[in-house]
């Protein structure tokens, strides 16, 4: 069983940074991929972006290619979705998710989520 946290959400005008954290905790984190994807009102859950368990290998949503930057921290458990020149469109409950398949875009390849943390950009 593993347990996700999401902390960093909050409200950020167009232009502007956040860092999103998830701290992992139960099974060995290190052997998991992490991902982070984001729900925005009225639509389906969308992938953002992950990371393998070695950190070595990322993949990205085409939305937020080049703005985003996913990492890992494995001695501390945490995963980090550095957000950079955010948009209005990028406004939606952020989560974090962990499974064993590396690079997946599906949900439901992910076998365990977070409570999300949210993400408001105003223009």
């Amino acid at each position: 069983q593993v347990q996700l946290v999401e902390s960093g959400g909050g409200l950020v005008q167009a232009g502007g940074s956040l860092r999103l954290s998830c701290l992992a905790s139960g099974r060995i984190f290190s052997s998991y991929t992490m991902a982070w994807f984001r729900q925005a009102p009225g639509k389906e859950r969308e992938f953002v972006a992950t990371i393998h368990w070695s950190g070595s290998n990322t993949y990205y949503a085409d939305s937020v290619k080049g703005r985003f930057t996913i990492s890992r921290d494995n001695a501390k458990n945490t995963v980090y979705l550095q957000m950079d020149s955010l948009k209005p469109e990028d406004t939606a409950l952020y989560y974090c998710a962990s499974g064993i398949s590396s690079g997946s875009r599906w949900p439901t390849d992910y076998n365990y989520w977070g409570q999300g943390t949210q993400v408001t950009v105003s223009s």
